[in-house]
């Protein structure tokens, strides 16, 4: 089997709409299997050789005793080859209102008071799938397109680490899949310059104004440098992908330009993705 991925996260995240759409790009998908089963299954699909692509859907309905042993099950499903573990999570507010507009019942209903108290317990029965992700996907600000353009560009991965640059907005979150963050607030702010305010960092103007200014160059020069000196060894560690996210205020121009320029000093170096969280807020 030439690709085996687990795929799990908090119910209402986006697991199922996650395996449809590894499932358009020609995964053998099943969902909701007790994860005491995987090794077996996979077993008997690998030995038919049929299925080159699996992705198994893993969640909280699965018995709490095989959560507790998803470490030993992992490491009897890598007896079939290399694994991944895609993970998938959203911020606690973002998953009350969806469950508020869609009605649905979430999984652990029947055991809590409240949705609330179930998603909080939920998180920790599925903390040992989440420490093991080699994909941590935060779908808090992602409609449907938006999470199919950025799992396309997470899973096109060759066999070097793959670095992503992203850039974020701090008024609607830190991302919660970002391996490393750095604020860039303190710079100074295209948005205060009236004639820069609706432009964004991949504006020339605005790249100019930053351009000029030394904490800007001085920002950037140290990222550029602790990337430089640490990338090798995590790539060394057998890491899949880096995610290194960059936040201003509104996500627009600061973030944007550096997120921009980062990817450019890298790319001969690094397989490297760019992702601007808020492009869909720019005006």
């Amino acid at each position: 089997m030439k690709k085996l991925l687990i795929v799990s996260g908090r119910s209402g995240a986006g697991k199922s709409s996650t395996l449809h759409m590894l499932e358009d790009l020609g995964y053998y998908c099943i969902d909701n299997l007790p994860v005491s089963l995987l090794p077996e299954i996979v077993a008997k699909l690998n030995a038919q050789k049929n299925i080159e692509m699996l992705a198994l859907g893993v969640d909280v309905r699965t018995p709490q005793s095989d959560l507790m042993q998803f470490e030993d099950i992992l490491e009897q499903l890598r007896q079939h080859g290399e694994i991944e573990v895609i993970f998938l999570n959203a911020r606690d507010d973002v998953l009350l209102a969806r469950y508020g507009a869609t009605r649905r019942r979430h999984p652990l209903t029947d055991r809590y008071n409240t949705i609330a108290e179930a998603l909080q317990a939920e998180d920790s029965l599925l903390s040992g799938i989440a420490r093991h992700a080699t994909l941590t996907l935060d779908t808090s600000n992602l409609n449907v397109h938006e999470l199919q353009h950025t799992l396309s560009v997470k899973m096109g991965q060759n066999e070097r680490m793959i670095l992503i640059l992203q850039s974020f907005g701090y008024k609607r979150g830190v991302p919660l899949d970002a391996d490393f963050v750095f604020d860039v607030r303190h710079l100074p702010n295209p948005h205060w310059q009236p004639e820069l305010r609706a432009l964004t960092g991949m504006d020339l103007e605005v790249q100019e104004f930053l351009n000029g200014n030394a904490d800007v160059t001085e920002m950037y020069n140290d990222i550029l440098a602790f990337l430089l000196k640490w990338l090798p060894v995590f790539a060394a560690s057998h890491r899949h992908y880096l995610t290194v996210a960059i936040g201003c205020t509104g996500g627009q121009h600061r973030s944007v330009y550096l997120v921009n320029r980062l990817a450019d000093a890298l790319k001969a170096q690094w397989p490297t993705q760019t992702l601007h969280r808020e492009l869909k807020y720019w005006s």
